[in-house]
């Protein structure tokens, strides 16, 4: 068997078969094939698809290409949580330590940002000393004393997915739905929780543009978890506009703080009251989706959810006084105003250039293991649907450099369109498929 055959077979639109599959996954990981053809066969695969058979194939494979994590040792339904990506999206951040401040053991596995969007691990490393490089024993242990724990890959843990995960970043081929739907299930299955909620992001600044295709996704995703004997749900949320008014690590880590301290942002607490309501529902801590609503602003209002998040970051090597004290997170040198050029209405904002945006001042990757500012980034201002005056602010830019700042600031206005009629509020949560 040759990769170039395989290469030649996919981009002629061909059913790669279960044994094509598993030498192409295999030879990849063992370091046997390079990384040009393996580029090659990802380009062939965002071009020409994969069938569910292929894509559940490649997903087995990825996941059983190293360890599968055993968490019998934790009490309870284990419950974890996944976004495809989208642009401020750091609802895991606050997620996991409200929902094992609900008593629900979260076993969180999170990887770096991909393409246009932010990764949960980028923004956790803001917390000086914070770690996600834990092994499997200090993973379990802090699910055990605490409730929660985040932890990223590890060698032994899907290296087939963490090999290809780093190569779609830099050869554009991250915004295919097979691609996508088998590196978040391989880790999922090999991440060894219960249950699964994932969040689907749809739009401009998601991987999904459109419901259709986030639907479709979901459908797929939900299908492998339940072939892996899983519990699986997923939550079509919006991604035509940011999700809250931060982008960028150290910023969306302050916005998701100060929501579960009770003053934070409306929007961003509806979303983890649709995903988190799902992930109780699932850990059958309640019975409807109403009640597990109550129960997360009644965890918020009573300060568990924040304490929470302090043992997490100090369970994990982090200074947990970064929770309080936000001059102890990475600050940019300049902080400048981005002033709108007309009057009238936010009718669109082209999302995925705003997180291009934040990449632009340095808070992304072009290369693979490129380090991140985790200073730099949007405190936006303006939606789709607010009113503007000419000259008033639409968002708050945070860079380094003079020239970042400018192309970044450029590249902002361009990503947003006027109107001069009212214009609707978009709708954030979607759709569940479960």
């Amino acid at each position: 068997m040759r990769m170039n055959d395989l290469i030649t077979k996919k981009r002629d639109g061909k059913e790669l078969t279960a044994e094509e599959i598993a030498f192409m996954v295999e030879g990849y990981t063992k370091g046997n094939l390079p990384d040009y053809q393996m580029a090659a066969m990802l380009m062939a695969i965002y071009y020409k698809g994969m069938t569910d058979q292929e894509t559940t194939c490649l997903t087995r494979c990825m996941a059983g290409s190293g360890q599968l994590l055993d968490l019998s040792r934790i009490k309870g339904i284990k419950v974890d949580k996944h976004s495809t990506g989208g642009v401020g999206d750091k609802t895991s951040i606050a997620l996991v330590p409200l929902m094992a401040a609900c008593g629900l053991p979260v076993a969180k596995l999170s990887g770096r940002g991909l393409g246009f969007t932010g990764g949960t691990i980028d923004k956790l490393e803001s917390f000086p000393s914070f770690s996600t490089d834990i092994d499997t024993a200090a993973f379990i242990d802090n699910i055990n004393n605490i409730g929660c724990s985040i932890m990223s890959q590890t060698e032994d843990l899907c290296p087939a997915d963490k090999k290809l995960y780093a190569l779609r970043d830099v050869t554009a081929t991250v915004e295919s739905m097979p691609l996508i739907a088998s590196s978040i299930m391989s880790k999922k299955i090999a991440a060894g929780a219960d249950a699964i909620v994932l969040e689907v992001m749809s739009g401009s600044g998601a991987f999904m543009k459109n419901d259709e295709d986030a639907r479709a996704l979901s459908q797929i995703m939900v299908n492998i978890g339940r072939l892996a004997g899983r519990k699986c749900v997923a939550v079509i949320t919006e991604m035509n506009e940011p999700l809250g008014s931060a982008v960028g690590n150290s910023l969306e880590v302050i916005e998701a703080m100060e929501t579960l301290k009770g003053r934070g942002n409306s929007e961003l607490l509806e979303v983890l009251k649709a995903l988190g309501s799902q992930m109780l529902l699932l850990g059958e801590k309640v019975e409807t989706k109403e009640e597990g609503e109550a129960l997360i602003e009644e965890t918020i209002a009573a300060g568990m959810a924040i304490d929470k998040l302090r043992d997490l970051v100090d369970a994990q090597g982090g200074d947990p006084h970064a929770v309080d004290d936000y001059t102890l997170l990475p600050k940019a040198s300049i902080v400048e105003q981005i002033e709108s050029p007309e009057e009238g209405y936010v009718g669109r904002i082209q999302c995925d250039e705003i997180g291009m945006c934040v990449h632009t001042l340095g808070g992304g990757r072009s290369v693979k293991d490129e380090p991140v500012d985790l200073s730099v980034g949007l405190m936006i201002n303006k939606k789709v649907g607010d009113r503007v005056s000419r000259g008033e602010s639409l968002a708050e830019i945070h860079g380094n450099s003079a020239e970042s700042v400018k192309e970044a600031r450029r590249r902002f206005l361009e990503a947003y369109s006027f109107s001069k009629t009212p214009v609707e509020p978009l709708k954030l949560i979607h759709g569940i498929i479960a």
